[in-house]
């Protein structure tokens, strides 16, 4: 009797151990989300679809790179078509695209004039595809606009998207504004992990609609990112992110660094995205770069992954075990008491998230629509994604292939 109750002791001291480990990295980790969260009711509101007014006439060149895109490309060409004249132009800029990808921008070229096709130099060394086309399509748009706004192939832009757009950036005075999208779901898989993906990006920045002062820790957006076309062209077009799978991300804080005001605003009601087909397309292509590593110091990335792994990846996994194991608890203010609680919280923190965030998502046509509400189970895959990508190098990306 005596040795199992010394056992027992022994088992209960380890317990006591592992808990107060847990608690004292995920207590921290849980006061920086807690100061982020807080920040939420100072948000900039969303964007509004608006009418466009005569000083507007020509200020913005829309740049599209394209490869391969004939597949989902036809709702965005409709969509800019119905943009009012403060689009000057429309340039769609090719990869040698071999799906009937140019024949689609040439049918709407005849419809409206706006439309520009061309195609960019061959890729040079040093240079990745999607921001080696935006910046051809930048050195030849218009020096008579003011803005520049690059668009990727599978958005859905509402009318008066682009009004409202660089209304609010003039309103608010950015020089850099990019918006987030509302998602289209279609598929179970999708619905229950693409939310679980899109979470790791709302744990480690400041809510879409608050001005981020840290340059470091600036978010942005580049299926629609609008910049003033004298602020590119003073930081050399795109050539700053020309080695970078999340190009957006780091041109945006290559701006910021330069003392201009950037923004990242919610665009849920003006524009939507298909971006990947089924969960498996999504794990592969969308996790590969949410880890934004090329656009964050070594020491930024491993704080980003202690974060993610304390108030998402683990809550699940801990409140499981209690569970399954049935651990004797008692009412006193224990260690593993008290880490119980704190994971309890954090689910529900991720839980109130998800109704938070239920707008940006397009679930009307969705199979299995219901599997978003249990997208907090996929958080802890959610993160090992981000794991697995933050300590690999993409070899290819949207069938091109990288030495």
């Amino acid at each position: 009797m005596l040795s199992i109750l010394t056992t027992l002791d022994n088992a209960l001291i380890v317990e006591s151990a592992i808990s107060l480990l847990l608690l004292l990295i995920q207590v921290p980790a849980t006061a920086i989300l807690f100061s982020r969260l807080l920040k939420g009711p100072r948000r900039h509101p969303p964007i509004e679809p608006q009418q466009p007014t005569p000083e507007l006439l020509g200020r913005v060149s829309i740049v599209v790179p394209t490869l391969n895109e004939a597949l989902r490309i036809s709702p965005l060409l409709a969509g800019l078509s119905q943009q009012s004249y403060e689009v000057r132009e429309i340039m769609v800029v090719d990869s040698k695209s071999s799906d009937g990808t140019p024949d689609l921008v040439k049918a709407s070229q005849q419809k409206d004039p706006r439309f520009r096709l061309m195609t960019d130099d061959p890729l040079p060394s040093g240079w990745v595809g999607r921001p080696w086309a935006l910046h051809n399509g930048f050195l030849y748009s218009s020096e008579a606009s003011q803005w520049f706004l690059g668009l990727d192939a599978d958005i859905q832009p509402h009318p008066g998207l682009v009004a409202g757009l660089v209304k609010t950036a003039e309103a608010q005075g950015y020089d850099l504004v990019s918006l987030s999208p509302q998602f289209i779901l279609k598929y179970p898989g999708e619905c229950w992990l693409q939310p679980a993906l899109l979470m790791t990006l709302l744990y480690r920045f400041d809510p879409a609609g608050i001005n981020t002062e840290q340059p470091e820790r600036v978010m942005a957006n580049g299926q629609c990112f609008l910049c003033r076309r004298s602020v590119l062209a003073a930081v050399g077009g795109y050539s700053s992110a020309r080695s970078s799978f999340c190009d957006d991300v780091t041109l945006a804080r290559n701006i910021a660094v330069q003392g201009y005001k950037v923004g990242f605003l919610d665009g849920a009601k003006v524009l939507k995205v298909r971006m990947y087909e089924g969960a498996m397309e999504t794990w592969k292509e969308w996790g590969r770069s949410l880890d934004l590593k090329d656009a964050t110091s070594r020491s930024q990335l491993w704080g980003d992954l202690w974060l993610l792994t304390s108030v998402q990846g683990l809550p699940l996994l801990i409140v499981l075990t209690f569970l399954l194991i049935s651990l004797p608890l008692s009412y006193s203010p224990t260690p593993p008491l008290l880490l119980l609680g704190l994971n309890l919280f954090l689910l529900v923190i991720r839980f109130a998230m998800l109704i938070a965030i239920a707008p940006s998502y397009d679930r009307t046509n969705a199979k299995g629509s219901w599997l978003f509400w249990l997208s907090p189970l996929a958080d802890p895959l959610a993160v090992l994604r981000i794991f697995l990508s933050a300590f690999h190098t993409p070899r290819e990306w949207r069938g091109r292939k990288y030495i």
